[in-house]
């Protein structure tokens, strides 16, 4: 092949996120049903859940101008990563391919394959997106970027939205998936590659982090003070 040691095409990692991400919380909401019956006073308790679901909309409301989540994902795992922090803390936006890969595009074990052929020819990796800046994008004061790594960089379909958009006055954090590869200098690199914004250091996820670990780098961030 042209060098599978830094690609990540972990799909069973990839379905054992999903599987975490599909199956947590059942337990929780079911309980609270059970409570919600039993509660004597029924008009209090929808009372307090429209209430709370306004605040809720506001919270929400409130993130999404302040925090986006940028990503492109080859296989799911830098999906499934991104869904969590926007989850915790702003809007989504896929960085989509307008030509996508397929399964035999990302073959890196075959030297002919789309990857293999751009990963050797660096004027093939300007790849065009569907869409390049959200809506949204002015508004964020907070851009996460997440990408898979490939050769020990970040997928070259995040370059566009990288060189096309101004990051002037928005704290940029970098986030990537990979069975084995480390963040290494990709942050750095696309950084460079803006030349705008505050890049900070970043984070590597396994392919099948949990969706815990996630959060708690999230929290950790205090985007709040940002």
């Amino acid at each position: 092949g042209c060098g599978s040691q830094n690609q990540d095409h972990a799909a069973t990692a990839e379905s054992q996120t999903q599987d975490t991400a599909s199956g947590s919380g059942t337990a929780a909401q079911s309980e609270n049903t059970d409570q919600k019956q039993t509660d004597g006073d029924r008009t209090d308790t929808a009372e307090a859940d429209v209430t709370e679901e306004a605040l809720q909309d506001n919270e929400n409301t409130e993130k999404s101008s302040k925090v986006l989540v940028a990503y492109y994902s080859a296989t799911g795992n830098t999906k499934a990563a991104a869904e969590t922090i926007a989850d915790a803390a702003g809007e989504l936006f896929e960085l989509q391919p307008a030509e996508a890969y397929t399964t035999e595009d990302l073959d890196y074990n075959d030297p002919e394959s789309r990857v293999c052929k751009e990963h050797e020819d660096p004027d093939l990796q300007d790849v065009k997106l569907e869409e390049v800046t959200p809506e949204s994008f002015s508004n964020a004061d907070v851009v996460f970027l997440g990408y898979p790594i490939w050769w020990g960089e970040a997928a070259w379909p995040v370059n566009e939205f990288v060189k096309e958009n101004d990051f002037t006055g928005k704290t940029v954090i970098p986030f990537c998936t990979s069975a084995s590869s480390s963040l290494g200098d990709s942050g750095e690199n696309l950084a460079e590659m803006a030349g705008t914004g505050e890049w900070q250091e970043g984070k590597r996820f396994s392919s099948g982090a949990a969706e815990e670990e996630i959060r708690n780098w999230v929290e950790s961030l205090d985007l709040s003070a940002k």
